[in-house]
């Protein structure tokens, strides 16, 4: 059976926007003019808007041989969306820009709006506009998230104080074991085609990585137990990596402790027969997009009633660094190796 294959040239630029975008809902009273027109029309209500963007580019950002267009559709709202929550906002709107060479279909492009609609649907956003274009080599994808956020509850990267208990959302180091799990595979498959993909029992790792959430639960659990962290970011290169950003923005140290890190049962296993340490992985692994975080340590009675939560560590002086207390007492400095080292 031949699955139906419609030429994007054959609907043009307007054609393809408007196909893309007919079932497209509106779900926030403060959206008064979505997509259709030179520009979209938004009313915050007297909040204070938070803006951010992405760029992500097929080859760099992903590999279109074992990620599923819908799951890249979905990825590419999420990783948007997860910036404005560790602004400590509330997403409300997106714009999808795509550049595309002529390898992609009509149907190919549905399936990636399809994941950008679940999305959507997910986070109760609403796609308000975007831009398609033709490229000469591979997808090319930009998303613009916009928030709100109560006047000055935002919370940047510049507040963290000495005495502050470091938290961290979920788990770390899933998504880059997922990541050399796919590529294992890929090698595998490139060498000898017939070999089936043996991926048995790892879906949550594999998840971690092509399927990714943005931790709104957590900016709307703190909220709910008025919490406002003194500092925020979220993890997309790696924990080491994000806490010098905040450490560096902030001028000051931090401690973590080896122990107090939280990694999933199956990213353990999976360590073990990568003979890569897990810890590592926790901390220099990127793309997890858990939030991490500094609050009051006024306010770790409050903080240890989510699950969800961990507190890894605590803020010192900017004079003592960084650092790691391993599990037999040894400190050791914490060294940002980030996303781009591991991966390449």
């Amino acid at each position: 059976m031949s699955e139906e294959r419609t030429e994007v040239s054959s609907l043009g630029e307007f054609g393809l926007i408007d196909h893309l975008t007919q079932n497209n809902e509106t779900r926030n009273a403060g959206t008064i003019l979505s997509v259709g027109d030179d520009a979209a029309v938004i009313d915050q209500f007297g909040r204070q808007t938070v803006i951010t963007t992405d760029l992500l580019l097929e080859g760099v950002h992903f590999d279109l041989m074992y990620t599923p267009l819908r799951h890249l559709g979905y990825k590419s709202v999420v990783v948007n969306l997860s910036d404005v929550c560790a602004m400590n906002a509330i997403p409300t709107h997106i714009t999808v820009s795509i550049g595309i060479s002529n390898r992609f279909s009509v149907e190919a492009l549905d399936e990636f709006y399809e994941g950008v609609y679940a999305a959507c649907e997910k986070y109760n956003v609403d796609l308000i506009g975007g831009d398609t274009s033709s490229s000469l080599k591979g997808f090319v994808i930009s998303i613009t998230a916009i928030g709100e956020v109560a006047p000055d509850k935002f919370v940047t990267r510049s507040g963290a104080k000495k005495g502050d208990l470091i938290c961290v959302s979920g788990d770390l180091g899933g998504s880059y074991l997922g990541l050399q799990m796919l590529e294992r595979e890929k090698k595998i498959f490139l060498e000898s085609p017939a070999v089936q993909p043996d991926l048995e029992n790892r879906a949550y790792i594999v998840g971690r990585l092509l399927k990714p959430e943005a931790r709104l639960d957590i900016i709307q659990w703190l909220a709910e137990k008025e919490i406002v962290p003194t500092s925020m970011i979220d993890i997309s290169d790696g924990l080491s990596s994000e806490l010098k950003h905040i450490c560096q923005k902030s001028e000051v140290g931090a401690v973590v402790y080896d122990e107090k890190l939280p990694i999933h049962t199956e990213t353990k296993e999976v360590a073990m027969e990568f003979e890569i340490d897990a810890t590592t992985c926790a901390l220099s692994g990127g793309e997890d997009y858990e939030l991490l975080f500094t609050v009051p340590q006024s306010e770790y009675e409050k903080i240890t009633l989510s699950e969800k939560i961990s507190v890894i560590g605590y803020v010192t002086e900017a004079s003592e660094g960084l650092h790691l207390i391993t599990r037999q007492g040894r400190k050791h400095e914490l060294h940002a190796q980030g996303w781009n080292a591991l991966k390449g």
